[in-house]
């Protein structure tokens, strides 16, 4: 409500917006550390910010039915630019890729900081979602999201890690 469906950007203008912007800029992915407002001159290098659902679902929480209908517009989405590496911050997400790419779910447990080799050389990395509930009770803490920036960083080679600040 006071993020995407407002700005039209994920994690534009609320909490976990955050810290996802801020570890994107330090690790050369976006030109600036924050992001409040659709037109605030803010520009991802080389990423992309997307949603596994496309609509604002009670309590901020998607139900699996929600997950599964808007799962064919995550797989267009990737289909139409096909990453090197996916973050999936949450399990939500992670079963949002998986089944996306029309994957075993069996196959890719979610947990913090994994990183899956896909098909075709795709990876996927895992993060604890970066939600003023994660961030506020220390789940989730800047330390440990820049570890997994880590991970994306190696799963990238040298070059990615050349970008961090």
């Amino acid at each position: 409500m006071h993020g995407a469906n407002r700005t039209g950007r994920p994690f534009t203008g609320d909490h976990a917006g955050v810290l996802l912007y801020r570890t994107l800029h330090d690790y050369g992915f976006a030109n600036h550390c924050g992001s409040a407002e659709a037109h605030d001159g803010l520009q991802l290098l080389d990423c992309r910010v997307t949603n596994a659902v496309k609509c604002l679902p009670p309590q901020n929480k998607p139900l699996p039915d929600e997950v599964r209908r808007c799962n064919r517009f995550l797989a267009a989405e990737l289909a139409a630019h096909p990453p090197q590496v996916i973050l999936a911050l949450g399990r939500i997400a992670h079963a949002a890729v998986v089944a996306a790419l029309a994957l075993p779910q069996r196959g890719f447990a979610f947990a913090h900081g994994a990183r899956h080799a896909l098909p075709g050389g795709l990876q996927l990395v895992d993060s604890y979602h970066c939600s003023r509930y994660n961030t506020q009770t220390g789940r989730l803490t800047a330390a440990m999201f820049r570890a997994v920036f880590d991970e994306i960083a190696a799963a990238l080679g040298e070059g990615a890690r050349a970008r961090r600040s």
